[in-house]
């Protein structure tokens, strides 16, 4: 058995205001969306990610919100060029939103970490042809 991944949900406090994160990330996410409690995007990659309000979550009793800003969740997206990390990274960061670590060389590809409104961590990547891993 080979396992891929499919679908990644992430909860959101405020769906328009996450919405309009992940597009200037470069998701097209129809803006009718935006007044939605649930929302699904299938990537060109394949992979789904979800959208679900706190208010949807919160019907799972078993649920425990993690504190904002904790590495509970890390979403790679992957940009293509170093060029794309530093455009993406400086777009977001001039949008108000928190950079946690401008473009690097990491000790695998060029990255940045950038957060999305509700603080999930997102890394954006490029590919480095000499990376180590």
């Amino acid at each position: 058995m080979t396992i891929q991944l499919a679908m990644v949900g992430v909860v959101v406090e405020d769906m328009a205001r996450a919405l309009a994160f992940y597009r200037r990330l470069g998701l097209e996410i129809p803006q009718e969306a935006d007044g939605e409690r649930f929302v699904m995007h299938r990537m060109a990659s394949g992979v789904t990610i979800f959208f679900d309000t706190v208010f949807i979550a919160a019907s799972d009793p078993a649920r425990e919100r993690a504190p904002s800003g904790s590495y509970n969740t890390v979403l790679e997206f992957y940009a293509g060029t170093r060029d794309a990390v530093d455009t993406t990274h400086a777009e977001l960061v001039a949008h108000g939103y928190t950079s946690r670590k401008a473009p690097w060389k990491s000790p695998g590809p060029y990255a940045a970490l950038i957060e999305d409104p509700d603080g999930n961590v997102i890394l954006l990547t490029a590919e480095d042809p000499n990376a180590d891993i």
